[in-house]
């Protein structure tokens, strides 16, 4: 493969060392931009076989160009063969592709490009004013870091990360503790994209053949957390990586993208598929515990955010995964279990399930399998 330096070509390195002095700058992958390096330290460089393997999917695939994430238009769903054609459409994409675009979601476009503008500010701020946020306690409110899983992940992504918990309904963040840069704009988005939640939780009720408001009673809309992501460019894109290849912990992920370039792609019938930003529109995916509940008739698919040589990329996701802090058990939904459907999921304490997911490196975890019938 031109141009790829061996990850495995013999040279020894201290990678916890390394992994620890990046850390403690406390000024992310945007710090070492802003450095002026030329190339990527090593701990961002993928093994080498990754790289192997990536070279030859990248040469059997076939052109991509005409697969597409489908695009759903929530426009008029409160007519009610409007609605049944909707649900129709998001019942096809999560039982197949496990994403899909929405447009007409209600959300205003200011709202969306406010929200982006904030992630963008708060990035670009002097490293002395984020990294009174830099901190790797999951349990703070307010936290920004550079790969959640730096200690445990393979490889290091090429990423920083604001993240605001609003996980607890009933203690609230309070507007003081949000960074100014973003307060106003990540309390307006945050509102507006619980209600565009429940609505789709809603139709994937529905599409479920369950009552509208039965997974809203589950309560896997109860609390959601907003992650910034701010992909700067990279010098050596080709051999590192946004964010690994992985599927999303929760029930739902509501993603807003930026137009710069695409940057998200999906597994699909065996190959990447860039998912191309539409204008004002939201990417909307299944994560591993919808796929649980509804016994494997949605999909949580694997995902990844490549790195690239212009930049920033900047995405702001939507977690909804329910009361994370409590001992609340989720299994398969019983009214879609049957003799003919029998159970292929285990019942997960939700409070346990978040533990082994943050103990392990993004790109190793596999929640589903360790929860197979």
């Amino acid at each position: 493969m031109a141009g790829v330096t061996p990850y495995g070509d013999g040279q020894e390195y201290d990678r916890m060392e390394m992994l620890l002095a990046f850390d403690e700058t406390k000024a992310g992958v945007k710090g070492l931009l802003d450095s002026g390096i030329q190339k990527i330290p090593r701990i961002f460089i993928r093994p080498y076989e990754d790289l192997l393997q990536e070279s030859s999917l990248t040469h059997n695939n076939n052109n991509n160009n005409n697969i597409q994430v489908p695009v759903i238009d929530l426009s008029g769903i409160r007519k009610p063969d409007r609605r049944k054609l909707v649900v129709e459409e998001v019942r096809i994409a999560s039982a197949t592709w496990g994403f899909f675009q929405v447009t007409n979601h209600g959300i205003p476009l200011p709202v969306l490009d406010g929200m982006i503008e904030g992630a963008r500010e708060f990035n670009e701020r002097d490293s002395e004013e984020k990294k009174k946020y830099y901190t790797r306690d999951d349990t703070k409110a307010v936290r920004f870091n550079s790969t959640y899983d730096l200690f445990t992940s393979t490889t290091a992504s090429w990423r920083d990360t604001l993240t605001l918990s609003f996980s607890d309904p009933d203690h609230p963040i309070h507007p003081d503790e949000l960074p100014a840069s973003c307060r106003e704009s990540a309390i307006e988005y945050s509102k507006h994209v619980e209600t565009l939640g429940n609505l789709l939780l809603g139709l994937l009720s529905d599409a479920l053949g369950l009552q509208t408001d039965h997974l809203k009673n589950m309560e896997c809309s109860k609390g959601h957390r907003v992650c910034c992501h701010y992909y700067p460019a990279c010098p050596e894109p080709e051999l590192s990586m946004g964010t690994a290849k992985h599927s999303d912990a929760g029930f739902l992920t509501i993603l807003l993208q930026n137009h710069i370039r695409t940057g998200l792609q999906v597994m699909y019938e065996g190959q990447w598929v860039d998912i191309e930003p539409v204008p004002g529109a939201l990417v909307v995916n299944i994560g591993d515990l919808l796929q649980l509940v509804s016994n494997g008739k949605f999909r949580s698919n694997e995902h990844r955010a490549i790195s690239n040589g212009i930049g920033p990329r900047i995405s702001v996701a939507c977690f909804f995964s329910g009361p994370v802090n409590g001992a609340k058990i989720y299994g398969p939904i019983k009214e879609l279990i049957s003799q003919e459907s029998p159970p292929i999921y285990r019942e997960v304490v939700l409070s346990e399930y978040v533990v082994n997911f943050l103990s392990s490196g993004l790109d190793n975890y596999r929640a589903l399998d360790h929860y197979k019938l």
